[in-house]
């Protein structure tokens, strides 16, 4: 999964990595023929008293450096742009993909383990793509090209490279082994910390008003303890890791001291050879090192890439065709036709056999008890949820064979729970139209009651509105979503039991202003409050799913025992008679 990911998204990149691995090959060969010039520098030079020899080895060994160190930077340089680049690509994959998701998909997820996918999990291969140009490419050569210059020094000595580096590679093959599964382990215990963590800040309220504080201090505790159980355990794996790198390391130059001054004293070898053969050692087994460090941090992305490609293969269940039409013959009309839905995973159907048609300019409103499915039906309308049987047409047009944009542009959406953006009130209205006029935002908020406030905020349209509305009570947050889809001009406003949060004078108050304003206008309404929609030109009754009764306000009192039920439980029995 991780090497179909990287070679997927490295690919625009192909030419700088192309570079880096010039300028790695250059710097690794330039870093071979340090240790050989010092050796010949000690024996031709310092031995003989050459000083002559001394100086020119030393300017070479000098411009080689140079080249080594411009080859360095150069390099991670094109490694830092070729590795940062591809995670902005890959998160800004992530997030169209996100984007185009329905309820379904990203209830599936879980928002928290989303953003740790998008984030976390793909700075985790980008350090992968960083280091793994720095060092994968280094080490290799380091290894290979060291065992080739040592032997050709030191013949005599060249039995110590192998016995060290297999006893290097078994410490390291059996610790990162181990490793794998505990960092499968903590990118799941990190998903889980911060699912918890987001519902408690969420239901901040709801904690402290239920007393829940100890009990939520307790989940997030065990959540915690988790995290870092795993945490610990590897941690423990590395710290056994590099005491025992090193240990080898220092065994390893022991031995090549030891028995290289016993052949230094027999003749056998010369010091510069002797210093020249430590050296290709120590960069042998440091190029295990670099490898066995890249080996570590393979497992970790390997988990993160496979999290991330999960994301990238969920196609989302509401996708436009191929021949999708922007076209609505019959702006504003509503239609749906024998429509069922069922959740997945249910054994029953939450609607069942709805029809009904609500022609362009008319209000239609949806009532029904709690768990009726009157939320469900509306977002059908805007296809954020698709029928699982029967036909919802928009302006004349199937929402499945609409292109999603155009259909969009088609409704205004007031949601049950209104979410505002971090930004202004200005910049919350214009999501509803782009190049709307402060006039426009200012008429907007006439209709939805929500002048008299705004102009009392510090700032008016420029009034900083904070993440989600926060600094807003739930009635003003309600009234600006209202104005924002007003300002969008929609043949279709919806309105999923948007009025909720308004005592009854200013519910009042905007249907009276709201109403005229948009005659023109099809407005479908899901109401608590029958006083809301008495009104409507169409009333829908829902019963367990089912349309148990239709028609105006004295048609459903007349006809439908459960309508009457409703009205008699708001507005008393003398109002139902």
């Amino acid at each position: 999964m991780l090497v179909s990911l990287l070679r997927i998204r490295l690919r625009p990149y192909r030419a700088l990595l192309a570079g880096v691995l010039v300028l790695q090959f250059v710097q690794v060969m330039a870093s071979l023929y340090l240790p050989n010039l010092n050796a010949n520098i000690i024996d031709a030079g310092v031995a003989r008293g050459d000083t002559g020899y001394i100086w020119r080895a030393g300017a070479l060994m000098l411009g080689v450096s140079v080249l080594q160190g411009v080859c360095t930077v150069a390099a991670t340089w094109l490694a830092a742009r070729s590795a940062l680049g591809m995670g902005r690509d890959l998160r800004a994959l992530i997030f169209r993909r996100v984007g185009d998701f329905s309820e379904r998909e990203v209830s599936v997820f879980g928002a928290g383990s989303l953003i740790t996918r998008t984030t976390n999990d793909v700075q985790q291969v980008q350090m992968l793509v960083l280091m793994g140009c720095t060092m994968l490419v280094t080490a290799p050569l380091l290894a290979v090209g060291g065992v080739v210059m040592a032997v050709t020094r030191a013949p005599s000595l060249s039995w110590l490279i192998a016995v060290a580096v297999p006893v290097l590679i078994l410490v390291v093959g059996l610790t990162v082994r181990r490793m794998v599964p505990l960092f499968r382990a903590f990118q799941e215990r990190l998903d889980s910390i911060n699912r918890v963590l987001r519902e408690q800040l969420t239901g901040i309220r709801v904690v402290r008003a239920f007393v829940r504080e100890t009990a939520e201090t307790e989940r997030f505790e065990r959540a915690n303890r988790d995290i870092t159980r795993v945490g610990e355990r590897v941690g423990q794996l590395f710290v056994f890791l590099f005491p025992a790198t090193i240990l080898v390391l220092d065994v390893t130059m022991a031995g090549v001291i030891w028995f290289g001054g016993h052949q230094v004293e027999a003749g056998q070898v010369e010091v510069g050879t002797l210093v020249a053969f430590m050296t290709y050692l120590m960069q042998i087994l440091m190029g295990i090192v670099m490898a066995s460090f890249m080996t570590m941090m393979i497992p970790r992305a390997a988990v993160c890439a496979e999290r991330i490609s999960e994301v990238l293969a969920t196609d989302a269940t509401l996708v436009a065709p191929a021949d999708a039409v922007s076209d609505f013959p019959r702006p504003g009309a509503v239609e749906m036709r024998d429509v069922a839905f069922t959740y997945p995973g249910a054994e029953e159907p939450v609607l069942t056999g709805i029809s009904f048609t609500a022609a362009p300019g008319r209000t239609v409103a949806v009532v029904g008890s709690t768990g009726s499915g009157k939320t469900t039906l509306i977002n059908l309308v805007p296809r954020l949820l698709e029928a699982s049987d029967g036909q919802v047409l928009v302006g004349g047009t199937d929402v499945r064979r609409a292109e999603p944009e155009a259909l969009w542009s088609q409704l205004g959406l007031v949601p049950q729970k209104p979410f505002l953006f971090a930004g202004t009130v200005a910049s919350n209205l214009r999501l509803g139209r782009e190049e709307a006029t402060d006039a426009e935002l200012w008429q907007a908020l006439e209709l939805a009651q929500a002048r008299d406030f705004v102009t009392e905020m510090d700032g008016g349209l420029d009034a900083p509105i904070a993440q989600g509305g926060t600094n807003v009570s739930g009635g003003q947050r309600q009234r600006l979503a209202i104005a924002r889809a007003i300002v969008r001009r929609p043949a279709v406003l919806v309105f999923d039991d948007s009025f909720s949060a308004l005592d009854v004078a200013t519910d009042a108050r905007l249907r009276a202003a709201l109403w005229p304003a948009t005659e023109g206008i099809t407005k479908i309404v899901v109401a608590q409050r029958v006083s809301t929609i008495t009104g409507a030109d169409l009333i829908l009754v829902l019963d367990e799913g089912r349309l148990a009764a239709r028609g105006t306000h004295e048609e459903l009192l007349a006809t439908s025992r459960t309508y009457r039920e409703i009205v008699t439980s708001q507005l008393g029995s003398e109002t139902a008679a």
